[in-house]
């Protein structure tokens, strides 16, 4: 029998099958490159990005198998680019790399469609785990949280986080604030009006109860939504 590869083209029996596709975000170069070397003996590195907007456009783009990011992340933390990566691409699979260990990030990560959840200092021996069981359709949480009782919760499972109750474009907003973003700026990034940024930068406040906007970083930085 003849076999074609996905060209068209006549496959040797002894071809080797593709390796799977992954996109790395992280904003901290120097980690990423080390997560680069970790992994691209056995897996192809097809892109990278600095920032989760960046991450989303890539996303669209390229349709990686796998996405390995970090929560902490600027103009769009790796919680809310994971919403958004599965708007964009069902067939990519995301896997969480991060210092974070608190149960809330946890609980948001896997809610947000996360199949692996991995601690940053234990990517030595377990990233490369955590991936293919992510492409086998299966969740992974690093080791060390798993001794301490904490489980993976699938996609959809409740919980309770008045941050993340926010709608999608209210956390944004939130974030770009926190981050000291002049209205006008976040204007352009999102694609929306000033006054429309006005708007939701009102309704988060009345939602959390919040004056100012030093209360609003505060908070925001509080929740994970932006790095201390």
């Amino acid at each position: 029998m003849t076999c074609y590869n996905e060209l068209g083209s006549v496959m040797n029996p002894t071809d080797t099958p593709a390796r799977p596709r992954l996109l790395l975000a992280d904003d901290h170069r120097i980690l990423m490159e080390g997560v680069r070397k970790l992994l691209e003996a056995e897996f192809d590195i097809i892109g990278t990005a600095a920032d989760g907007r960046e991450l989303v456009t890539l996303v669209e783009s390229l349709q990686p198998d796998v996405v390995v990011l970090d929560i902490g992340m600027p103009l769009l933390n790796g919680i809310e680019a994971s919403r958004q990566i599965r708007q964009k691409s069902q067939k990519s699979r995301i896997v969480i790399l991060t210092q974070q260990t608190a149960r809330p990030y946890i609980r948001e990560a896997f809610d947000a469609g996360a199949m692996a959840y991995v601690l940053k200092q234990s990517a030595p021996r377990e990233l490369t785990i955590a991936i293919q069981r992510a492409l086998a359709g299966e969740l992974y949480i690093s080791e060390m949280l798993r001794e301490a009782g904490i489980v993976p919760q699938p996609e959809g499972s409740p919980h309770v986080s008045k941050a993340f109750g926010l709608t999608p474009r209210q956390r944004e907003v939130l974030q770009l604030v926190a981050e000291g973003k002049a209205a006008k700026e976040i204007a352009n990034l999102l694609g929306i009006s000033v006054k429309t940024v006005e708007f939701h930068k009102m309704s988060i406040m009345e939602e959390l109860g919040m004056r100012t906007t030093a209360e609003l970083t505060r908070y925001a930085m509080q929740h994970g939504i932006v790095n201390n």
